[in-house]
């Protein structure tokens, strides 16, 4: 046998195996007593069968004219993965392990403030949501837009985990999930990833602005209430004095740097909203009216009204990654039986509660927020009003702060070289100054609420976390799996753009009408 057929015959013994499940390439060793082979300590070999055959292969390929060589072979093996050898760095990246949180919160802490940030005005405003889709479907209503915030809140929090194992990193913010998903994305989304945290940021930053323009409305309204049973008609003040009167204190109070000074006044606040609610609940069960005198449907054209309303007071979007980031255990946030269902569920049944008892009690007279449906004349009615006027005082505060952090720290900061507290300080007045401008030239309620949370809320709450799980699984899946995965997030897209197009048009109208056309 020649040269070239010894060659021709050893190559047909080569066998490739390649685990591709594990990442290896496993070259299966023929025949020759090797070294490497019976040396390695690493490799755990496996037999094959057929090794008598192939001895005699060799053998019988054997010829004249060539040196007879004893070939050995004894066994063809394939070596295997042995876990030993994968060391922690080829391990996936597990980035809850990884996070270094300096005062990480417990499981109840994080219930609890998951409670305080859905528990706001928006809960008094939750009467008139129902005033304006009649009792049967704002009860089905707020139980469908409750659960969607709830998914959608979801979706987001596994889309930033997925994120973070691909991108080694410990944790990201909800412009940072957002950049990432969208480079990760379909082709033409890839283009525009580097642009999606400003956008991201102006939605947060609106948000927040329009939030404090109603809490100055919120405030200015229940003190001219209550100011004027004290009053002769005739020498009552506009609404718009009281929110001038307040720009002072309120530039004030955010001039405040650090939270922690906020920290006293927060707890009182607390304190006196839980004994509000009280006596709001009080007043909301005194002879309640039957309700074959309320609308079970009311007119279509103020369902988006309601739909705005809804998301404003149910949407916590902008705390709810903070609150996830900041836990000893993060996992214990989005499971079966975590922060956010445990959170959701009774802040759900509490606004529905209080939305259908609210209007049952007040029907067509229901105002942008049962304060200004309580008794005018007693005592503890204007109390519930001046104690919630002080408590929504404190948490302008804390929800500028979320403005100045986003404005000052994120885009202003980094271009100052001298004098830097003197411009924070500028731009915390500034941001004052808007919220009051807004507040004086839209003092209504009802139509600020509703505009603010069909604007932002059905972008950042529900839209964007479609559009970001949409991204961020985009090469995931095949087939029926890709068709439903990509109609059920498209569902969600078109549900938060008619209701944000049908909510903006709406209170659009409403501030117009109201405020910027003459009467006749």
């Amino acid at each position: 046998m020649d040269t070239n057929s010894m060659a021709a015959s050893r190559e047909q013994l080569t066998i490739n195996i390649k685990e591709e499940k594990m990442g290896y390439d496993n070259p299966a060793m023929a025949y020759d007593n090797s070294p490497a082979m019976s040396s390695n300590p690493a490799v755990k070999c496996r037999k094959i069968s057929n090794v008598g055959t192939v001895s005699q292969m060799i053998e019988k390929n054997t010829n004249n004219g060539v040196p007879h060589r004893k070939e050995s072979l004894k066994a063809v093996y394939v070596s295997q993965p042995n876990p030993i050898r994968q060391t922690k760095s080829e391990k996936e990246y597990e980035p809850y392990d990884n996070r270094d949180v300096k005062h990480p919160t417990t499981y109840f802490e994080t219930f609890i403030h998951m409670l305080k940030a859905s528990l706001g005005t928006g809960i008094l405003a939750m009467p008139d949501a129902f005033h304006n889709a009649g009792y049967l479907v704002a009860t089905i209503g707020t139980l469908v837009i409750g659960f969607l915030c709830t998914y959608t809140i979801h979706i987001l929090i596994s889309a930033e985990y997925e994120l973070c194992k691909r991108k080694k990193q410990p944790s990201m913010t909800y412009p940072e999930t957002a950049e990432a998903a969208f480079s990760e994305g379909p082709k033409p989304l890839r283009y525009v990833a580097k642009y999606v945290p400003t956008i991201c940021n102006v939605f947060l930053l609106l948000y927040q602005i329009g939030s404090c323009c109603i809490y100055v409305v919120f405030i200015s309204s229940n003190i001219k209430d209550v100011v004027d049973q004290y009053q002769a008609p005739e020498n009552r003040i506009d609404i718009r004095w009281y929110s001038l009167f307040l720009l002072t204190p309120l530039i004030l109070i955010n001039w405040v740097r650090n939270l922690k000074y906020l920290a006293p006044l927060s707890s009182i606040a607390n304190a006196v909203t839980i004994f509000s609610f009280g006596l709001i609940f009080y007043y909301m069960f005194a002879s309640v009216p039957d309700i074959e005198t309320r609308q079970a449907v009311a007119p279509f054209k103020r369902l988006p009204l309601f739909f705005g309303t809804v998301l404003f007071a149910m949407e916590a979007i902008g705390v709810v990654m903070p609150l996830e980031n900041e836990m000893k255990n993060p996992r214990k946030f989005g499971s079966a039986f975590g922060v956010l269902n445990c959170a959701m569920l009774p802040i759900t049944l509490l606004y529905t509660f209080v939305g259908f008892f609210g209007y049952l009690k007040y029907g067509n007279e229901t105002k942008g927020s049962i304060t200004l449906n309580l008794p005018t004349d007693q005592y503890l009615a204007q109390a519930a009003r001046l104690m919630l006027a002080f408590a929504i005082f404190i948490t302008h505060a804390l929800a500028c702060y979320v403005a100045v952090d986003i404005s000052w720290r994120e885009y202003i900061e980094p271009k100052v070289e001298r004098a830097k507290v003197f411009w924070e300080y500028l731009v915390r007045t500034v941001l004052v100054i808007i919220t009051f401008t807004f507040a004086v030239a839209i003092p209504d309620l009802e139509l600020f609420i509703s505009l603010i949370g069909a604007f932002c809320l059905s972008t950042m709450g529900l839209s964007f976390p479609a559009i970001i799980q949409l991204c961020t699984y985009w090469n995931e899946y095949n087939g029926l799996q890709f068709i439903f995965f990509f109609l059920k997030n498209l569902t969600i897209c078109l549900i938060a753009t008619f209701g944000f197009i049908i909510g903006v048009t709406t209170s659009v109208e409403g501030i117009i009408e109201k405020f910027f056309l003459q009467k006749e």
